[in-house]
C-alpha cells in the first residue's frame, strides 16, 4: 500500500465519531416511541448522513440490546418489507 492511501485511510477513520452516529440513529429510533421505525425511515429523518453511515449502526445498537426488533415489517420505499426498530426503553418488562 501506498502512504498516501494509508495516510487517507487513518485521517477518514479519526474524523468518523461511531459513537456519536451510533447514539444519533438511536435517538431517532427511540423518538420514533412504541411503534419504531424501519430503516427507510430512520433514513429520512437523518438526510445528511450517508446511507452506509446510518445503517451500519444498526447491528451495533441490536447485538447492545439498545433496540430491538418486533417481528413487524413495513414497506419500504421500494416496496419491499423491512424490519421495525424499536428503541429499548419501549420494550414490554419481562
Amino acid at each position: 500500500m501506498t502512504d498516501l492511501f494509508l495516510d487517507t485511510s487513518n485521517t477518514a477513520k479519526r474524523s468518523v465519531h461511531i459513537n456519536g452516529l451510533e447514539q444519533t440513529v438511536y435517538e431517532v429510533i427511540r423518538g420514533a416511541g412504541p411503534n419504531g421505525l424501519h430503516s427507510d425511515a430512520v433514513r429520512c429523518l437523518l438526510p445528511d448522513l450517508a446511507y452506509s453511515s446510518v445503517t451500519a449502526r444498526y447491528r451495533k445498537l441490536l447485538d447492545t440490546g439498545r433496540i430491538y426488533l418486533n417481528g413487524q415489517t413495513r414497506k419500504g420505499a421500494s416496496g419491499r418489507a423491512q424490519r421495525v426498530m424499536i428503541a429499548d426503553v419501549w420494550s414490554d418488562p419481562i
